[in-house]
């Protein structure tokens, strides 16, 4: 741990700590990256769930916020937040289509659709409420979306049941992965080129064609898109490390861990996967990379145990000292914590409440 923190100054272990200078250089190098090649910057507000991060990003020029669920979007309504789109196809039933048109009487909203029975849903349960949608297309990830191809059969059913259809977007989510953010950018761009045209083809124009992951925003074709939607380069985690797309000076979220038991090369932190999260894809290292030890590695995640392997011969944290985790995955990290201690300078300055945690749904 750097010398200027102690433990006499900080909560109880584990908790997750953010540098707040490191937070603003990411929120404004993205803002500007996106405003110097014309796109729209619609951040993914699901890594921070924090409102007072949401103001920022809209007051750096963000055109509003993506969300995952219809929760986060109640959070950030309320805060002031006044244009949201939920990046995922909900299925309306009565119960949400009713918080749908309430949100809309106070904020621009828009959902995603990727099915003819989910727009049709959509539809009945908002009738009357200006809900607008954005037709999701797969670009090569294999999650959910349509072939690009047949966006504008699904766009032309959700506008002949009432819905008002904005465009296209899409998650290029196999991305995430060593050496694939440029062919993830290009795949997007096709995708997204072919769809625009299927909508055209059925009599729609796509005002928003909106795609862009924190690996691939870089690299995001600004011929076709309009719009971006990263959402983990404010903090940057252990995966965007080990792809590349971020250096360790750019990491700004980490746990402070205690080391608690010691065993030959071996340490056990406190921080398990109820801290750090148990997200671990296959090329990553590790459950998580320690950044005043980067050759050390986490082995073994259990709920309130990370097991830490050191190289031989390497010196090891001492009993009851204060180590720094990376989490793999920043946004299951979030929303596994109450807040968010702010450090500047090395000291506590602030505490950020994870406001929209848990909303799930």
């Amino acid at each position: 741990m750097t010398a200027s923190l102690s433990a006499r100054h900080l909560p109880p272990t584990p908790f997750l700590a953010v540098d707040a200078a490191i937070v603003e250089r990411n929120l404004t190098g993205m803002a500007d990256s996106a405003a110097a090649r014309g796109l729209s910057l619609r951040p993914h507000a699901k890594t921070h769930k924090v409102v007072e991060l949401a103001q920022r990003q809209i007051g750096l020029g963000a055109v509003g916020l993506t969300v995952a669920t219809l929760g986060e979007a109640e959070v950030f309504a309320v805060s002031g937040v006044k244009d949201i789109f939920i990046a995922y196809p909900l299925w309306a039933d009565e119960g949400k289509g009713a918080r749908l048109r309430a949100l809309t009487e106070n904020i621009t909203l828009t959902v995603g659709i990727d099915t003819e029975e989910g727009a049709r849903q959509l539809a009945a349960t908002t009738a009357g409420a200006p809900v607008g949608v954005l037709v999701e297309v797969d670009s090569g990830h294999h999650r959910s979306g349509i072939a690009p191809a047949d966006a504008g059969v699904l766009a032309r059913a959700a506008a002949d049941a009432g819905l008002d259809v904005r465009g296209v977007f899409t998650f290029p989510g196999h991305g995430y992965g060593p050496g694939n953010r440029g062919s993830a950018a290009e795949d997007e761009a096709q995708a997204l080129a072919v769809a625009v045209e299927s909508l055209a083809a059925a009599g729609l124009a796509a005002a928003v064609v909106s795609g862009g992951s924190t690996p691939t925003a870089a690299a995001a074709d600004a011929s076709v898109l309009t719009e971006v939607r990263p959402g983990v380069y404010l903090f940057n985690d252990a995966q965007q490390l080990e792809m590349g797309t971020c250096g360790w000076d750019d990491i700004a979220l980490w746990a402070v861990a205690t080391a608690v038991s010691r065993s030959g090369q071996h340490v056990i932190l406190d921080s398990g996967s109820k801290t750090l999260g148990a997200d671990r894809l296959a090329w990553a290292t590790g459950g998580g990379r320690l950044p005043d030890h980067p050759d050390a590695r986490i082995t073994a995640l259990s709920e309130h145990h990370a097991t830490v392997e050191f190289p031989a011969g390497a010196a090891l944290p001492g009993l009851g000292e204060l180590v720094r985790v990376v989490p793999n995955h920043v946004c299951a990290a979030v929303n596994l914590a109450d807040e968010l201690v702010v450090m500047v300078d090395g000291a506590v300055a602030d505490t950020w409440r994870v406001a929209a945690r848990g909303r799930n749904s």
